[in-house]
């Protein structure tokens, strides 16, 4: 395959050429770093051939122009070091180990502006370092996600109980320290887990959220949302999933595992009536303020186990004509997919994070009667081994 000059003109950079000092730490985040990025992307599109190759030719992968400092989010994790100085970072790959991080290359670089500032505020304030052995001290871990389109940021400290000494004054302080940072949130977790964000949290100062523009819709953004962490190459992964649902204002679009609705909602201009279905609650109510806060009036969210949902739809003999599908990294289940062949859309977009887990429901599709119209790689996650793909599929 040949790639575009394109994605080569800001990639050449000294960036490169330069190891980056946390790889040589233990730090997995980058795999393919040392790689020049046109094959970075020949790589990938041997996989996504290899892969999904017998389902037809797969189009060119959709790389950055520019793959630098892409993430909109980073969690860093609290550590002590030479003592008891207060660092924090990432954990080295396979371990409990914390590598200290001052910057990282796929980071937003105010997304490390705001680590640091709640870093600096958390030493000024003499706040212990939770540990994970002795289950003592209190501050874990920092959540940051940044919006591209109104540059603000929102930073959650994670603590290990409810109590945050004089919580006011420190929140007053982080925004003093980092003025982009226009939230911030207390979140507890007092649990024994490798899990990040606990279930209560108290918001310190602003509204507990942020926006962000995705493909012409404003979304709300809050710590536990999912909302995908490369901004540009959403926009172009969103619209290639339109692009390939053909629709015309007339279909009824049923949106499984659909999330705050950022491609139900990006979609409901092109159709009739938009149905989102989504399990996870405060996912659900997201949807709902992100379709009002755009004057949206034609889709409906439901907090719904999708297979469920499917199977009844079927069984009451109603349906719709495009099944957009984004599920987790396992993949989908058997059952959803049969559901979704019992209601018999005109089609189903599926766009997945693992072409693995998509290729075994694939398989499963075409035995339903289903053909791949289209395989569409874009690169999500530049020097990563991460892919997304769009697939769309039509009736045999």
């Amino acid at each position: 395959m040949e790639i575009k000059d394109k994605y080569m003109k800001k990639a050449d950079t000294e960036k490169q050429q330069l190891a980056c000092a946390l790889q040589k730490q233990g730090c997995g985040g980058c795999p393919m770093l040392a790689l020049p990025y046109e094959e970075q992307l020949r790589k990938k599109q041997k996989k996504i051939k290899k892969l999904l190759g017998n389902f037809g030719k797969p189009q060119p992968i959709i790389g950055m122009e520019n793959p630098w400092h892409y993430r909109n989010k980073a969690i860093s994790t609290f550590t002590y070091v030479k003592g008891r100085q207060v660092k924090s970072g990432i954990y080295a790959q396979g371990t409990h180990w914390v590598i200290p991080v001052e910057t990282c290359l796929l980071h937003q670089p105010v997304l490390d502006e705001a680590i640091e500032a709640v870093r600096k505020a958390v030493r000024e304030f003499k706040y212990p370092v939770y540990d994970e052995d002795k289950k003592t001290g209190l501050v874990r871990h920092i959540l940051v996600r940044h919006s591209l389109s109104e540059d603000q940021v929102l930073a959650v400290l994670v603590t290990a109980s409810p109590v945050l000494p004089g919580a006011k004054a420190f929140g007053k302080r982080v925004r003093q320290l980092c003025p982009k940072i226009t939230t911030f949130i207390q979140n507890i977790n007092e649990r024994s887990t490798s899990t990040v964000l606990g279930y209560k949290e108290k918001t310190l100062y602003g509204k507990g959220y942020i926006q962000d523009t995705l493909c012409g819709i404003r979304f709300r953004i809050s710590g536990s949302s999912f909302y995908q962490i490369n901004p540009v190459q959403t926009e172009i992964l969103y619209r290639t999933a339109i692009e390939a649902a053909e629709l015309d204002k007339n279909q009824t679009v049923l949106d499984a595992y659909c999330g705050v609705g950022t491609i139900g909602l990006s979609a409901a201009s092109r159709a009739k009536k938009v149905i989102g279905v989504e399990r996870n609650k405060s996912a659900v109510r997201c949807a709902w303020e992100n379709a009002k806060e755009n004057g949206i009036q034609n889709a409906r969210f439901l907090c719904a186990d999708a297979t469920d949902f499917i199977r009844k739809m079927a069984a009451r003999g109603e349906r719709v004509d495009v099944v957009f599908m984004d599920p987790p990294r396992a993949g989908s289940t058997p059952e959803f997919l049969q559901a979704v062949s019992a209601m018999r859309p005109e089609k189903i977009v599926y766009v997945s994070c693992n072409p693995e887990t998509q290729k075994r429901d694939l398989e499963l599709l075409t035995k339903e009667g289903w053909q791949v119209k289209l395989i569409q790689g874009v690169d999500m996650f530049p020097h990563t081994e991460g892919i997304e793909t769009v697939v769309s599929l039509g009736r045999k």
